[in-house]
């Protein structure tokens, strides 16, 4: 048995994947835990950590399960493969990102990062730039603003603010 790639369609990672297991197939799709800005509140999503892509463990002779459903499974685009064979995937790479994927679950990947330079582009300091310190409760954030040869701490909405550069 070895692992294989999977190319599926667009967003259609977790579609793919519970198609390929109720056909009996053992599939992997390594998840990341990351922040996104939602309707203005900042919240924690999982999301592919490949994007279109999920694992497949499959017998390369074809003898426990056929290969042939796997194009036609409903979230599927394609198998990858190099030519005529299909791209085998190392057995050590797998087992890594399993071992790895609770840690990335634990600690989101940021949507601001504290030290970040932001640009406020609503509300009373609209235009100023500012440098992102952290979250300050669960639907503001707080931001160094400097103002007058002075550095001020602002608590605004996150929705507020825009990555600069």
């Amino acid at each position: 048995m070895n692992w294989y790639l999977i190319h599926t369609k667009p967003r259609q990672e977790n579609t793919a994947l519970l198609n390929l297991e109720q056909q009996g197939y053992v599939c992997y799709l390594p998840m990341l835990s990351v922040e996104k800005l939602r309707q203005g509140l900042l919240s924690v999503i999982e999301e592919p950590l490949f994007p279109r892509y999920l694992f497949i463990h499959l017998d390369p002779s074809g003898g426990s399960q056929s290969w042939g459903p796997i194009r036609s499974t409903k979230g599927v685009s394609r198998l990858v493969s190099f030519g005529s064979e299909p791209a085998k995937v190392a057995r050590q790479l797998v087992e890594m990102l399993r071992a790895h994927e609770n840690v990335r679950r634990r600690q989101p990947q940021r949507h601001f990062i504290p030290g970040e330079r932001v640009e406020v582009r609503s509300g009373l300091f609209a235009g100023m730039d500012a440098i992102y310190q952290m979250s300050d409760g669960e639907r503001r954030v707080l931001i160094l603003i400097e103002l007058l040869s002075k550095t001020l701490p602002v608590s605004v909405a996150p929705s507020s603010l825009r990555k600069v550069g």
